[in-house]
């Protein structure tokens, strides 16, 4: 029988836990989101995401034993998430994963939360195939990689500044909506009328693949102050910032598609839930006669599926050591751990 891989999932403001096996798939998975607690500060404060992780963590193993009836001694490996993230929140994770580690005498295995997010899509059925290019998009990245294996992934852009989920939640916030602010834009942008106004696209014509979404929100924060404050003319910019958001991300992937001549695509990231994004980048892939890999929905956001089955990946790569010093990587560039294979 393959072996059985815990995932711990604690980088920000959702605790995650699953248990997935080669053989089997997904066994099981459950999250806690914060959601509600940071959206009375109008944005994650990062000691109360710490604090709520401890208070979570230790319940929601149980929950997936009780589901799944695997006994802890049957766990081979335990993944967690090391970096990116908050540092104390990352710390509750790396410890509990460590300490669980050293009681069962099995490999802790440190995996970059955006490699989570980026293999997320091998999860689905269909699953892409190797080579790839991958568009990540998240709260706080923006990047485009190609992706040739597990751990061989190449940049091919990134953002210089903001990033599209920021675009989205600091366009949300000048519009007055709660947090999460992406979610609730695309929700206002729905019963907006297009093509009202016209934001910048900042970088579309560079020439090369990397992104910016500062000049973005300079411009929604101009539009906002000379506008009318009524519920249609919110819309139509939430509409206007949508469009603007989409038509860079879906044209620097198309220009990532014919800079390495491949011909699959994976979205992966929070952003990648988005339904506009979804349909844009769908078609634009289409008309070339590629074809466009997702997440299901719940795995867009942080969890710790896409832990527990990137830790069941590199386990299978390597036999995990029994190392449990630990420490944690707060900023953590991806490229970099095509080092540790």
């Amino acid at each position: 029988m393959s072996p059985i891989t815990r995932g711990i999932e604690s980088s920000c403001d959702e605790t995650g836990i699953a248990l997935y096996q080669a053989e089997r798939g997904l066994l099981a998975h459950a999250l806690h989101t914060q959601v509600a607690m940071h959206s009375e500060y109008g944005g994650v404060v990062p000691e109360l995401a710490s604090r709520d992780h401890v208070r979570r963590v230790i319940p929601l193993i149980r929950q997936v034993v009780r589901e799944t009836g695997v006994s802890m001694a049957q766990i081979n490996a335990i993944a967690y998430t090391q970096g990116p993230g908050l540092g104390g929140a990352l710390l509750v994770g790396a410890s509990v994963a460590n300490a669980l580690a050293y009681a069962l005498d099995i490999p802790a295995i440190g995996i970059h939360h955006l490699e989570g997010h980026l293999l997320s899509p091998l999860l689905s059925d269909p699953a892409p195939e190797f080579p790839f290019v991958a568009l990540l998009v998240s709260g706080g990245h923006t990047q485009l990689m190609r992706v040739d294996g597990v751990g061989q992934y190449t940049l091919l852009g990134e953002t210089l500044d903001d990033a599209a989920g920021e675009a989205f939640d600091k366009s949300a916030k000048l519009l007055g909506l709660g947090y999460p602010g992406g979610p609730a834009l695309a929700q206002l942008s729905a019963s907006g009328h297009p093509g009202q106004y016209k934001l910048p696209r900042p970088m579309l014509h560079s020439g090369n693949l990397d992104f910016s979404f500062s000049g973005l929100k300079t411009a929604v924060l101009t539009l906002v102050k000379q506008s009318d404050d009524n519920e249609q003319t919110r819309a139509n910019i939430a509409c206007a910032v949508q469009e603007a958001i989409v038509d860079v991300l879906a044209s620097k992937a198309r220009a990532a598609l014919t800079h390495t001549g491949l011909s699959r695509l994976v979205v992966a990231g929070g952003v990648g839930a988005n339904q506009s994004l979804r349909y844009r980048l769908s078609e634009d892939v289409g008309k070339r006669g590629g074809a466009v890999f997702y997440p299901d929905l719940q795995f867009c956001t942080d969890n710790g599926a896409m832990i527990a089955f990137a830790g069941a990946l590199r386990l299978a790569q390597q036999p995990g050591k029994k190392d449990y010093r630990f420490n944690v990587k707060p900023r953590w560039n991806l490229a970099e751990i095509t080092e540790t294979l």
